[in-house]
């Protein structure tokens, strides 16, 4: 069974942009209801679809499996709108791996820091510019700014 144990920051400056090299993400939901979130994404070359329970705190099943890049590419038309792109950057420190997303189209101006733990007690030390967490916030979910991007919460009409 897979399991997801992540927390997820805001970021404070951009030291971490010269910490890591970034891949284009596109992904859509098929579903995003929060019960069952069904994701389709392309990472470079790569293509992938994954599978997300209701997270329980920070923990929440989730699967993900290798698809072929065309296919993933048919599904992307048949997902919600609008398409979450993203630059994400992975940065190793304080023994975590830290993806540090970029969001662009829509949400363009979000930048977020996730890690994953193996535990949900796990201490995560923050790196310089890794500022509040926001974990339990679910504007912060890619499947809810599909619905709610951010452009619209910085201009005040979705606040």
């Amino acid at each position: 069974m897979g399991m997801e144990i992540e927390r997820k920051y805001l970021l404070v400056g951009d030291e971490w942009r010269r910490l890591g090299e970034g891949t284009l993400y596109r992904q859509g939901y098929l579903n995003s209801l929060k019960e069952r979130v069904v994701r389709t994404r392309t990472m470079g070359k790569k293509a992938v679809i994954t599978i997300k329970g209701i997270a329980e705190g920070v923990t929440r099943l989730e699967f993900e499996y290798d698809i072929p890049f065309d296919d993933c590419e048919q599904l992307l038309e048949l997902c919600e709108q609008p398409i979450i792109e993203k630059t994400r950057y992975k940065i190793e420190f304080g023994g975590l791996l830290w993806e540090v997303d970029e969001f662009h189209g829509v949400n363009e101006g979000l930048v977020v820091a996730e890690c994953e733990l193996e535990s949900e007690d796990q201490l995560v030390k923050k790196p310089s510019w890794v500022g509040e967490e926001v974990t339990g916030d679910p504007r912060y979910l890619n499947s809810n700014l599909i619905a709610n991007p951010y452009t619209s919460w910085v201009s005040g009409s979705n606040l």
